[in-house]
């Protein structure tokens, strides 16, 4: 629940409280709460403007998770398939974009202009395997070079992770980090 609020708004509204008990205090003579008021309320204020000036919004579901497969990524879904979806479900501060320095890493921002945006996430079930689909708007980068950079992105969210890219339409690219089922090695007898 916590992860649903944004930090930003809940600091405007106690901080714009705080301010406005503060006013009125001042007018009704009342010097210990107008203190409090300017003292506490102010800061917050400006402190919940200055996280929502850096707030970025979480990415949506493009659809709604099935209890099946949500059930299947309690059983499959690798850390970091779990780490990913909550990074980018919940709003995060200080970034320019979800998953921004990910995509620099793999190679797929040279520039901010280029840069592709994650747009949607949903969860599918692919050949009975977990699979996390994040979806961008991806106009400046071509199906291609996303092609190209497959295999490190395997590696890159791996291991245990299969990528597969497709475009389902013109400018949007599809990314999913399908589970490898990998049976566990049997224990050595000794």
């Amino acid at each position: 629940m916590l992860r649903k609020m944004s930090l930003g708004n809940v600091l405007l509204v106690v901080g714009g409280v705080l301010t406005i008990i503060g006013f009125v205090a001042y007018f009704q003579d009342n010097a210990t709460l107008n203190l409090a008021g300017f003292f506490y309320g102010i800061p917050v204020l400006l402190g919940g403007l200055a996280l929502r000036a850096a707030e970025l919004e979480p990415t949506q579901y493009s659809q709604e998770t099935s209890p099946e497969v949500a059930s299947l990524r309690e059983q499959q879904a690798t850390p970091t398939q779990k780490q990913v979806l909550s990074d980018v479900t919940r709003y995060r501060y200080g970034q320019e974009a979800h998953l921004d320095e990910v995509l620099e890493r793999l190679g797929l921002a040279p520039s901010d202009e280029e840069r592709p945006e994650l747009v949607a996430v949903r969860e599918e079930a692919i050949e009975g395997a977990y699979a996390l689909l994040l979806e961008f708007e991806s106009p400046l980068m071509p199906l291609e070079k996303w092609q190209e950079k497959r295999e490190k992105i395997e590696k890159f969210f791996g291991p245990d992770i299969r990528a597969n890219i497709q475009e389902p339409s013109e400018n949007k690219v599809d990314l999913a980090l399908i589970t490898v089922n990998t049976p566990k090695p049997a224990e050595v007898a000794s």
